[in-house]
């Protein structure tokens, strides 16, 4: 038995490594809410958060496990500076908005991300964060539970999919390396194949010196 233990030390450590690697994210626009500098990731939807007059929105575009590990909207773009042109109006509020496309990492396969753009809502005073995101930002889609899919066309298709996330984490806006896989790696097959012989020498060994 300890000779199987230290057979067997070094294929554990490469499996679990193997494992790390092959996290699974999803790929998909996240909201956030500003408050002085800092990002927070909203606790509502953009379809039920409301924002009030001189409250900024964040969304940002890519591969992330969880909201412990999403992606926040890069830059230190604030209301006075987003909505400096943009004066007040009875029955209206002013909402701005922090859009992040992200990174060339992060886009799908045969996609380009545009440039991070800001822009300043002018919205029914009872209007959603949607709503002003409609407002600046479209053609905007959702799939059939709501959930937001693409801001001003990008991406083209596909909605909060599953791929893997080798590298993390991407909160400070660096760039996964990699691309999407599928079920287990060939290393991995190949590591689970060879536990499974040196498990099956160890055992004949042992019952040969029994024996």
């Amino acid at each position: 038995m300890v000779l199987l233990s230290l057979l067997l030390a070094p294929l554990l450590l490469v499996l679990t490594a193997a494992g790390q690697a092959q996290a699974v994210g999803y790929r998909y626009w996240s909201f956030w809410d500003r408050t002085g500098g800092t990002w927070t990731y909203a606790t509502q939807g953009p379809s039920t958060a409301r924002p009030s007059d001189g409250d900024v929105e964040g969304f940002r575009f890519a591969v992330s496990e969880d909201s412990q590990d999403a992606s926040k909207p890069r830059g230190k773009a604030d209301f006075a500076s987003v909505c400096a042109g943009t004066g007040t109006r009875a029955g209206t509020k002013r909402v701005a908005l922090v859009l992040d496309f992200g990174t060339a990492a992060d886009a799908p396969s045969g996609e380009a991300p545009p440039a991070p753009r800001t822009a300043c809502a002018r919205v029914p005073s009872d209007a959603t964060a949607a709503d002003a995101l409609a407002s600046v930002a479209k053609p905007l889609r959702y799939d059939t539970n709501a959930l937001l899919c693409a801001i001003a066309g990008y991406p083209r298709a596909g909605c909060g999919e599953q791929v893997s996330a080798p590298h993390q984490p991407t909160a400070s806006g660096h760039p996964r390396s990699g691309a999407p896989h599928h079920g287990p790696s060939a290393g991995l097959l190949a590591g689970l194949a060879a536990v499974a012989l040196l498990g099956a020498a160890a055992i004949w060994q042992a019952r040969r010196r029994r024996g």
